[in-house]
């Protein structure tokens, strides 16, 4: 809606001006509102409910495989997800150990309701943000370009930058059966006219659906029948800044343990007779579900030859007895979920306090939307989060501090920040969803990423606190720590390098209980590292001299010496990525004009608008000879411009 149509209404107010203006206060949502307030924008922040920021309604838990890469990438840039899970964390975990660093993914269980509160108060904290519990029904603009939003109370707030986070929430309805209520999550209220609105503008619209499981009460269940999961110790905080103050998130003897038990064929009965009920089947759900986090009866249809599947019994907090059944999402009745629940292993008596939901919602297709997370449609209307077609708070929170940046670089009159596919998981997840398009809810996993072996959990701050800092979300306190962290790593791995140790008993009696051959004359200590099975700490027994350093520094340098002829393989691949990526596409190009395209390609590249060869070559419909073909027309472009 036009601002100057909208003032002309009755009951409509001006109240108040602001830089950036934040719809929704879910992960994307405060991580976008942190981030521009930090770089020193005037920011408000809306909610439709102020008890619901950074609301968990899913599983309660940060990280995860890939996930967790994340989250300590959002850290390393200077966002704020990593700081309140370390606070709020009641178990921790670190997954993938038995596949090598490259996919090492930190876990942690939240204690629900504090993260919540937590992250509220951080946010009430940050200077140059304004937190507000409003309805936004309206996208208001100007000439074309973003002016501002207006609320259901018709109160309008002027911005020059948008930035859209709306979640599962607009247009929303929850079901379970037969049973269809207008909501958000949790029984929250849903964002409506917000849909419209966007339509309006030619903005193009998706419809997706995502559920939750039941929740149950821990004194009802007999943990005695299940597979007890306790946390790990040894698991450094997802923040670098708490890991380089030497914090951890907390002593083993306080985590809380989680317990896993399998579905039984009683399962599946009682799931196979009801199957006519499920609003899955029945065509009552229209929108598209996450194929990697199906509901519990979509999994006993799609894989019939498993008997059974695994579900995870996970607390919600401290202060609460409420259980969470991961794997255990539904949309069936509430009856049928009573006999469900009551057919898994110590759960013959459990007292279901939540019911278990399915939720459709309305969407922005991603397709729509520059790299910037800027709207190709709207200028000055940025959008991060579910609202983009991915799934999960680590997905949302990543969206959400590059489109809080680039709100702010938009407002600034700065070129964007873009992080591409070999800087990091969020920059695989953006371009994966700007550039392929999604037909479904997006999930981050690292097999998506090309580059996994350098795009590690532990490197994140290597990776991106420099361009953290650079933007001016890295205080320079935090960027000492990250530079004398470096210096650490270097000296260590040139002492490493640079020492030699002689066969000795010592040595022969540590590397025949790894399995390794012992050396017949002088060997580096780095080129034993190199050997499988040997590590650091167990070579501490011949490293006479070695210097008390950080494990945080320790763990580096020997996966950086150990991994470094398959890094140097890894970054032989990245040079050739950035070639691509570096040939800028003009954008007036006239893809009629090029002689060669196939007409698929001329049609996904015009709509699409590219805005390098590299980003071109990942679109579906544009093959290798025509990226071949615009690389000829672009270069005689280029050498026709100078003459």
């Amino acid at each position: 809606m036009d601002i100057k149509e909208a003032l002309r209404r009755d009951h409509i107010y001006e109240a108040g001006a602001f830089d950036v203006a934040v719809i929704g206060a879910g992960h994307a949502g405060c991580e976008a509102a942190h981030a521009a307030a930090v770089l020193g924008l005037s920011t408000i922040l809306f909610t439709l409910h102020l008890d619901a920021v950074a609301n968990l309604p899913c599983n309660p838990s940060v990280g995860g495989t890939a996930k967790g890469q994340l989250v300590r990438e959002i850290d390393a840039l200077g966002g704020i997800m990593g700081k309140v899970a370390d606070r709020c964390a009641i178990q921790m975990r670190m997954l993938n150990r038995s596949k090598g660093p490259a996919v090492f993914s930190p876990r942690a269980q939240m204690d629900r309701s504090d993260y919540s509160v937590v992250m509220k108060g951080l946010l009430e904290e940050t200077p140059n943000l304004v937190l507000r519990q409003a309805h936004i029904t309206d996208i208001l603009t100007e000439n074309g370009a973003v002016a501002g939003v207006m609320t259901e109370a018709g109160g309008i707030y002027r911005a020059k930058a948008i930035v859209l986070c709306s979640g599962t929430y607009m247009e929303a309805r929850t079901i379970r059966g037969e049973v269809i209520v207008s909501s958000g999550p949790d029984g929250l209220p849903r964002s409506e006219g917000l849909s419209s609105s966007l339509a309006e503008e030619g903005i193009p619209l998706l419809r997706f659906k995502t559920g939750t499981p039941v929740r149950v009460n821990a004194g009802s269940v007999d943990f005695d029948k299940m597979d007890i999961q306790n946390g790990e110790d040894d698991i450094p905080p997802f923040s670098f800044e708490g890991e380089m103050d030497g914090a951890r998130v907390m002593p083993v003897s306080e985590q809380i343990p989680c317990h896993s038990v399998w579905t039984t064929e009683e399962t599946r009965r009682v799931i196979t007779e009801n199957m006519s009920r499920s609003p899955l089947y029945s065509g009552v759900i229209t929108g598209t579900g996450p194929r990697y986090c199906p509901s519990i009866e979509d999994k006993f249809m799609r894989f019939a030859d498993k008997s059974r599947h695994l579900i995870f019994v996970e607390p919600m907090g401290r202060n609460t007895r409420e259980l969470y059944l991961q794997g255990f999402s539904t949309s069936l009745p509430e009856e049928v979920q009573e006999k469900m629940v009551k057919s898994l292993p110590g759960m013959d008596h459990a007292v279901i306090q939540r019911s278990a939901y399915a939720i459709e919602y309305d969407l922005i297709d991603p397709l729509s939307l520059k790299v910037s997370l800027e709207s190709k449609i709207v200028p000055g209307l940025f959008s991060a989060g579910q609202v983009n077609g991915s799934s999960g708070y680590e997905e949302a929170a990543g969206q959400g501090i590059i489109a809080g940046i680039n709100a702010a670089m938009k407002v600034l009159g700065k070129d964007p920040v873009i992080i591409d596919r070999a800087d990091g998981y969020i920059g695989v997840l953006i371009d994966d969803l700007v550039t392929k398009g999604t037909n479904e809810p997006y999930r981050m996993m690292t097999s998506r990423a090309e580059y996994r072996l350098f795009l590690r959990q532990d490197n994140a701050d290597r990776r991106l606190t420099p361009a953290g800092h650079a933007i001016g979300l890295i205080s320079n306190d935090r960027y000492k720590l990250f530079e004398e962290k470096i210096r650490l790593i270097g000296e260590e791995t040139a002492r490493l390098n640079s020492t030699y140790v002689a066969p000795s008993e010592e040595l022969e009696r540590y590397l025949e209980s790894v399995g390794q051959t012992p050396p017949k004359s002088g060997v580096s200590l780095a080129e034993l590292i190199k050997r499988p099975g040997v590590t650091y700490e167990g070579l501490s027994v011949v490293d006479n001299d070695r210097p008390d350093l950080p494990d945080y520094v320790t763990k580096s340098v020997e996966v950086d010496l150990k991994y470094e002829g398959y890094l140097a393989l890894e970054m032989s691949k990245i040079a050739k990525f950035r070639q691509l990526e570096s040939k800028a596409i003009p954008d007036d190009i006239d893809y009629e004009d090029v002689r060669g395209l196939r007409i698929e390609a001329r049609q996904k590249l015009s709509s699409m608008r590219p805005e390098n060869i590299g980003r071109a070559s990942r679109i579906s419909g544009v093959s290798p000879a025509d990226c071949e073909v615009l690389l000829v027309y672009l270069e005689a472009r280029r050498r026709k411009s100078d003459e």
